[in-house]
């Protein structure tokens, strides 16, 4: 028999932020960094630990190759992902924990085991299934109790959200973990953000109204490598630091993408002609500030046609000490053969791009990850009968507005997100039957050119909100 003790940890942690520039044509120039020297720069924890209310957590996710090491088993080709949590009740209270929360579709203990050693002779599966039980976590966390031990999650490249929920008699407590994980496949490797975002505290700190200026007078767009022909619109603003906005952007669903590479390609190549998802698909790069995005996410859907992906920049200015991301977000309805990608292929967009920039909203309040959201102009607008074009001579039309998100770090239900007020977005779904009543422009603003960078009407701010205004 073997023995059945709870083994210690013997993976590296795993390392945390540097969401990078997507690497495309010239993705063998960038920098490679391993995920150990990124954790050390951007201050997302390679060993997580949060505390609220007496209830102390730590969250570690070993990458495939490191749950291997630990359990002598390869877990990821089963589908599974080992999540190792420490629980500390320093409080007065009982708690159970929701592993729901963690992941709605996670294995029990004897599910995992029979999953990777279905093949195993019946002794050694009996002693499997005996080994995974005993370093399961268990659910409930009595008061001056500490417990620690593993959610069998499904499994997740690049990263996830880890979602600590815990209730108790007419108490609860809620904490949030974004965790990065390094494979040497995703784009978030290959970046020279670290060394931009290590400077973030020499970047000019504006207030409010300076920012609202400085954000109404950037391009109204992305442009190509050369920066002579403009794109997709640059529709969306968040703020946060990388914690803040990481966790909020994983928690509603948004993945990171891989890198382009040999690899990435087979599988996207073999995940289109079989019409499934990819959940991680690589994309292409777009330009801001000289240079290629600095962060690309996504939210596939079960066919690789369709997804909402965005990318992002890092500003060069702060406000209220914290980093300003601009960037562009839309949707991909279908694809399409062109002589303007290096594939001759490249996705379609929706041309109602202010939908997938309100989806972003929306998703955002859903999860309660918004502290304040406003819209500034800057855009310009265009109709659908006389729209803009995107590099690869795609359709769109907006009215004109960019979100603007403060990302919050501590749940904020829907209610509470303060609307600033500065201008009020279309209703998409009316936008598209042509209708753009609700967004009030000056007399004498021309209604397809509002691209230079004048600051916005002033106008006294709301109340709160749950949503834009419609």
């Amino acid at each position: 028999m073997v023995a059945v003790t709870f083994r210690p940890l013997s993976f590296m942690p795993a390392a945390m932020l540097v969401l990078l520039a997507l690497v495309a044509a010239g993705c063998a120039t960038s920098t490679y960094v391993d995920g150990e020297t990124l954790a050390q720069d951007i201050p997302l924890a390679r060993e997580q630990a949060l505390e609220e209310d007496g209830i102390r957590a730590t969250v570690e996710v070993p990458t495939a190759a490191s749950a291997a090491r630990v359990f002598g088993l390869q877990f990821a080709e089963y589908g599974i992902q080992p999540i190792l949590l420490r629980i500390e009740n320093n409080s007065d209270t009982d708690y159970w924990l929701l592993p729901n929360a963690i992941d709605p579709d996670y294995f029990s203990a004897d599910e995992a085991a029979l999953a990777v050693g279905s093949g195993l002779p019946a002794e050694e599966l009996h002693n499997l299934r005996r080994l995974l039980r005993a370093n399961a976590l268990p659910f409930f966390h009595p008061a001056g109790g500490s417990r620690q031990g593993y959610v069998y999650a499904s499994y997740a490249r690049g990263g996830r959200f880890v979602d600590v929920v815990l209730s108790g008699h007419r108490s609860s407590v809620r904490l949030r973990f974004a965790v990065l994980l390094p494979t040497e496949g995703f784009d978030y490797e290959y970046s020279q953000l670290r060394e931009r975002y290590a400077k973030l505290e020499e970047l000019p700190d504006l207030d409010t109204d300076e920012l609202r200026d400085r954000l109404a007078a950037l391009p109204c767009c992305v442009t190509n490598e050369a920066g002579d022909d403009t794109g997709d619109p640059l529709n969306i603003v968040i703020i946060g630091h990388a914690p803040e906005f990481v966790s909020a952007l994983v928690a509603s669903g948004w993945q990171f993408t891989e890198a382009i590479t040999a690899d990435s390609i087979r599988r996207m190549l073999g995940a289109a002609i079989a019409e499934k998802e990819f959940l991680t698909a690589p994309v292409s790069a777009l330009y801001l500030f000289g240079r290629r995005q600095d962060v690309a996410m996504q939210r596939g859907r079960s066919n690789i046609n369709q997804r909402n992906h965005m990318r992002l920049w890092l500003a060069p200015f702060r406000t209220e000490g914290r980093p300003v991301w601009v960037g562009q977000v839309s949707r991909d309805i279908g694809v399409k053969f062109t002589s303007k990608s290096a594939s001759l292929t490249t996705h379609v967009i929706d041309p109602v791009v202010d939908e997938s920039r309100e989806y972003l909203l929306t998703s955002l309040l859903h999860d309660q990850s918004v502290e304040r959201f406003a819209f500034v102009r800057g855009v310009g607008r265009a109709t659908p009968d006389a729209p803009k074009f995107n590099l690869t001579d795609d359709p769109y039309f907006t009215d004109g507005l960019r979100l603007v998100v403060w990302v919050s770090s501590e749940p904020v239900p829907p209610g509470f997100a303060d609307n600033l007020g500065w201008n009020d977005s279309t209703d998409p779904v009316l936008e598209g039957r042509g209708q753009y009543s609700v967004v009030p422009y000056e007399p004498d603003d021309p209604p397809e050119a509002d691209t230079s960078g004048e600051p916005d009407a002033p106008r006294e701010p709301p109340g709160p909100s749950t949503a834009p205004s419609t």
